[in-house]
């Protein structure tokens, strides 16, 4: 009698232990996440019968209490969410299906963990539900991988960042705690070549996350803190001279951001939209004004023209040049980057030659819009220069130098980005953090830096940029600004302003146009150049900046890219590579009738001669398949219709 009463009570332990894992799986059944409950809160995800992370803990400090130290589970609610997005600035999809099973467990303490698992990809985020106002002191995350586990991310060494980093190429075990930490997005890899893409959506009122090491395949997150005081620092920014004991002062009612992994192969870390699944609705009700496009850019080439009569440089004569060269070539818009106002710290005060009233009018009879740099200093200290240049005509706002992702300055983009909706002007941001959510609730917010992009001239190795589309370019649009008619290989590089060059070939450089997302598309260098390479220019103007649809024909981080996309009855195609050549077969059967192909290819000299490219033309249908070679740092590029 006394062996069955012990065999009943380990079996009731039993059964109360297994109660407090709680499993979640994709729709397809191959994602899984357990969910252990216990002393704290911990995660487990695999894919298929591959652990991806061996424990990944969890918890919240809430002014003095800890939520996830022993946590107590009152009740969970299982849902599956299927529905279709229409997207005001699509940057991959016309329409973006949000299907995932959702697991929302309700604790004591008044807070709740919700997760989600999608096919490709499993999401969390805290939920609380406190009184009034609270400091949330820390978001504790622990990531345990039971071996190594290669790591591609951004090294730096303060939380002041315009995350324009190089990538870093290691692996868990050798990333040590002495070792910097890293800005998100970051790219796991697992032993057997599942990738894994790390970021956050749903940003709101609350700090960027940065990941740093804990020790030998663990890595954790940490957080800026608060900031209290601030002291001026040039003419164009902020030191923080005092921070608070919290990283966010917020409401005690609300969800916190998203932590989410991408999971899958190289092709579908480039092809996700899970930063769109997991964003907030827009809060804009009439999105017709907001038009993506091209941009004739003034900076990179240093207002570099000739052939004309008159003396170029910041001024309205080579402002007009620039709306005449964008007229003609379809460029929806010119920017006046730095140096239009006389101080930075004073945007409504031009220089003696400049009249931006007169470019506003200017463009609008040529059909072209103009947008206008300024620091984010100007723009804080003097909101009222919204509505100033709104009034004026001007389309768009590139807003720089923010260096910083506390929940001050994630809040600073919001009513920023907000305000410039309210008089329907459109954004840039510049000295930024990656994409995050803010995108989708005002999609006026058009793209991002936040990228080691052609602006670092000599630093911008298409060897480092060919991982874009695996990290940076896969949580958002960004602002890489890309078209060097001037092409270099790395080797022959040599930076000279007023003269500058970009890295990769000449196909390659129009490549980027198909394969990278931005919903402002710069073309970088000067007017003349481009004239002079008139039916190179002619195909970078007809590519879209926004896609009905999209598809990754062939992929491997760090390596190649060759990408579809469809905008209405046309279908683009973009290859790029790294320093390696490439050879590819491409199957044309997302063709859905037979087509005249125009491509761009690298030349036979373009190995040793990066401007060197052939321009093909022929009939094509949609059982063929397309032979092509990339030499390195090279690329090609079609369009079908």
């Amino acid at each position: 009698m006394r062996r069955n009463i012990l065999v009943v009570m380990l079996l009731c332990i039993a059964c109360g232990m297994q109660a407090k894992v709680q499993k979640l799986a994709s729709p397809n059944g191959k994602l899984k996440m357990e969910v252990n409950v216990g002393n704290d809160l911990s995660l487990r995800v695999m894919s298929g019968s591959e652990v991806l992370v061996d424990r990944l803990d969890l918890a919240l400090q809430v002014g003095n209490e800890r939520l996830g130290q022993k946590p107590k589970l009152k009740n969970a609610k299982r849902t599956t969410i299927n529905t279709v997005v229409r997207n005001a600035v699509p940057m991959k999809n016309a329409t973006t299906r949000n299907h995932a099973n959702e697991l929302t467990l309700r604790f004591a303490d008044d807070y709740s963990l919700v997760l989600r698992a999608y096919d490709n990809g499993v999401a969390w985020r805290f939920v609380i539900d406190k009184k009034g106002t609270v400091d949330i002191v820390n978001e504790p995350l622990s990531m345990n991988f039971d071996k190594a586990f290669g790591l591609h991310l951004s090294p730096v060494s303060s939380f002041v960042t315009s995350c324009e980093e190089f990538y870093q190429h290691i692996n868990t075990e050798s990333y040590a705690k002495m070792d910097k930490m890293t800005y998100l997005p970051v790219l796991f890899e697992s032993p057997q070549g599942v990738k894994m893409l790390f970021s956050e959506a749903d940003l709101q009122d609350y700090p960027c996350m940065f990941l740093c090491s804990s020790g030998k395949n663990k890595v954790a997150s940490v957080f800026p803190k608060a900031p209290e005081a601030w002291e001026p620092a040039g003419d164009r920014g902020e030191t923080i001279t005092r921070e608070g004991n919290y990283i966010a002062r917020t409401n005690g009612q609300r969800a916190l951001p998203w932590r989410y992994f991408v999971v899958g192969s190289d092709a579908d870390i480039a092809a996700n939209e899970m930063g769109r699944c997991l964003a907030a609705p827009c809060e804009i009700d009439d999105t017709s004004w907001i038009k993506p496009g091209k941009v004739s850019w003034d900076w990179w080439n240093c207002w570099s023209v000739w052939d004309v009569d008159f003396e170029t440089g910041i001024n309205n004569e080579t402002y007009k040049y620039f709306i005449d060269f964008a007229s003609e070539y379809g460029v929806e818009y010119i920017l006046l980057d730095e140096g239009w106002c006389k101080d930075v710290r004073n945007p409504f005060e031009n220089i003696d030659v400049i009249d931006v009233q007169e470019l506003v009018d200017y463009g609008r009879k040529k059909g072209v819009g103009v947008w206008l740099w300024m620091t984010w200093l100007a723009v804080e200290q003097h909101p009222e220069v919204i509505e100033h240049y709104a009034k004026m005509g001007v389309k768009g706002l590139k807003i720089d130098f923010m260096d910083h992702s506390d929940q001050w300055m994630v809040n600073f983009y919001e009513r920023t980005t907000r305000e410039c909706a309210k008089h329907h002007l459109m954004v840039d941001f510049h000295g930024a953090f990656k994409p995050a959510g803010l995108e989708y609730r005002y999609p006026n917010l058009l793209t991002y830096e936040g990228v080691r992009g052609l602006e670092q001239c000599g630093g911008c190795t298409p060897d480092n940029s060919i991982w874009l589309p695996f990290m940076r370019n896969a949580v958002g649009a960004m602002d890489f600004t890309p078209g060097s008619m001037a092409s270099l290989q790395p080797e022959h590089y040599v930076v000279s302003r007023g003269a500058t060059a970009g890295m990769g070939t000449r196909a390659y450089q129009m490549a980027l146009y198909v394969v990278f997302e931005s919903g402002l598309q710069m073309l970088a260098d000067s007017p003349t150049r481009y004239i002079q390479a008139d039916e190179c220019t002619r195909f970078i103007a007809s590519v879209p900046v926004t896609w009905d649809e999209t598809r990754i024909l062939s992929a491997k981080a760090g390596n190649h890219i060759v990408m579809a996309r469809r905008s209405g009855s046309k279908w683009f195609v973009g290859a790029i590579t790294g320093n390696e050549p490439q050879d590819f077969t491409i199957p044309l059967d997302f063709l859905t009738k037979n087509a005249r192909m125009t491509a761009f290819r690298d030349g036979a000299n373009a190995h040793r001669l990066a401007v060197d490219y052939r321009k093909e033309q022929r009939d094509v249908t949609p059982q063929q398949t397309l032979s092509i070679h990339l030499v390195k740092n090279g690329g090609w590029c079609a369009v079908f219709e």
